[in-house]
């Protein structure tokens, strides 16, 4: 089965012929790079080079075998579960005569009850059957614990001290930019500020996973953003996926051989919401090299819309907020291409999961404009809606993350090593673990005193 790329075979990068630049500390036009280029006219070796750019079944079974034998145990369907990546020789699994019918048809003659997942579906789903108390557990899901947890003295310092900022800065109205709308952007920022807890997943619900472990999940993470780099989709499509497979994830007990299903069921969700040309079903199955069938990706969609109760487009990523925020430094080029790669970065970690997105955009941003010897001016505080203090725990947990070991392997670091990134993950990486070991520990900075 080929691949079909929506891009213009004929584009070539515009940056092909220009000196190789890295980051460097100081300002440049932002004409003088682009952020978005096509990779190349065929999806088909992309899509191989997925499954094959790194060995995640050995990292899986690295991360198994360390885990410890005291975890709770759970019966485990009898259907042979899928690896969580494909591994390269995968026999081609041969469609079901009835899988080329299209997912709508025969719905009108179907009762409610046909229609909405049994029981029996989501164990074949989810791999792992579910007693009576845990799934009722995971019908009214507890709200998360939002990090950072302050005391109200420290609160009422932090807004006193943005509210003083409000009332002396001067913000300039982009009157000659229509697609700002100013006179609505205020009350959107607000609306999209109600709308993030609704959309956060548990931050421990690893603790009630039987086969899965964080190392598990950023072995997934990793994966998706493969997928969503090769097949160029759009930014918000990758962080709409994984907020699925989180949430997904924190209602449902999940066996090891089925987390796969559940991050391709997500980015198959989430491409529909965002992209104009969303891939079909058929290449979803192409990207996970025949490892699951048609019919088990599109029944995995029904059950994970279910049991989200189809809330998917609450979800803001923290691109909408680092748009907003890069006002303050005339949407510096260096800036603003460093922080997309310090906001993907959080992705793999699961401690950011306490974080809200809006959050998440502002350490981002201040994690670059320190690598790149900058201040967090009134002007950025206005716009982020952050003092320095709130973000400088965030930044150190980012730091820790990109000094760890063997970070440097991780595909996105090899996304932004690119020139037409700016080397942003090079820089980034050489920058903490210069620096990593001058600032204080995280776990101790997020404790209220």
């Amino acid at each position: 089965m080929a691949a079909v790329n929506r891009r213009d075979a004929g584009l070539k990068p515009a940056v092909g012929k220009e000196k190789e630049v890295g980051l460097k500390r100081g300002r440049s036009d932002s004409s003088s790079l682009a952020q978005r280029v096509p990779l190349g006219p065929g999806r088909a070796p992309a899509a191989h080079s997925i499954a094959n750019s790194t060995n995640p079944r050995a990292a899986v079974a690295r991360a198994r075998a360390s885990y410890t034998a005291t975890r709770r145990t759970s019966r485990i369907a009898t259907s042979v579960s899928q690896p969580v990546i494909p591994t390269q020789e995968i026999e081609t699994v041969k469609d079901h005569p009835q899988s080329e019918m299209d997912v709508e048809e025969g719905l009108d003659d179907q009762q409610d009850d046909e229609v909405e997942a049994n029981e029996r579906e989501v164990e074949d789903m989810v791999g792992v059957e579910q007693s009576d108390e845990e799934e009722q557990l995971a019908e009214k899901p507890k709200s998360p614990r939002i990090w950072p947890e302050i005391g109200t003295e420290r609160a009422r310092r932090y807004a006193k001290e943005l509210q003083t900022i409000r009332e002396t800065f001067h913000d300039e109205v982009d009157t000659y930019d229509t697609t700002m709308v100013s006179e609505y952007a205020e009350d959107i920022f607000e609306y999209m500020c109600d709308l993030e807890e609704e959309s956060m997943p548990q931050p421990d619900y690893m603790i009630n996973q039987s086969e899965i472990t964080w190392e598990m999940r950023q072995t997934l993470v990793d994966w998706l953003l493969q997928v969503h780099f090769r097949y160029h989709m759009l930014p918000e499509t990758l962080w709409i996926a994984i907020n699925i497979v989180d949430r997904f994830l924190s209602r449902r007990v999940v066996s090891l051989g089925k987390l796969q299903l559940v991050g391709v069921t997500a980015m198959f969700i989430a491409a529909k919401y965002e992209e104009i040309l969303a891939p079909s079903v058929d290449e979803f199955v192409f990207m996970t090299e025949n490892g699951y069938t048609k019919d088990e990706i599109l029944k995995g969609e029904r059950i994970v819309l279910q049991t989200l109760e189809f809330q998917i487009s609450h979800y803001c990523s923290p691109y909408s907020w680092m748009r907003k925020i890069s006002k303050a430094d005339d949407y510096d080029i260096q800036t603003r291409t460093l922080s997309k790669f310090l906001t993907e970065v959080t992705l793999l970690d699961h401690r950011f999961l306490r974080v809200k997105p809006s959050l998440v955009a502002a350490i981002g941003m201040y994690c670059a404009r320190k690598m790149l010897g900058g201040d967090w001016n009134e002007a950025f505080v206005f716009y982020s809606g952050f003092t320095e203090e709130q973000l400088q725990p965030g930044h150190q947990l980012l730091v820790e993350k990109l000094a760890g070991t063997g970070f440097s392997r991780q595909y996105v670091c090899k996304k932004y090593a690119n020139k037409k990134f700016l080397k942003a993950s090079v820089f980034a990486v050489d920058w903490a673990k210069q620096h990593v070991n001058d600032l204080a520990p995280a776990e101790t900075m997020m404790i209220e005193d």
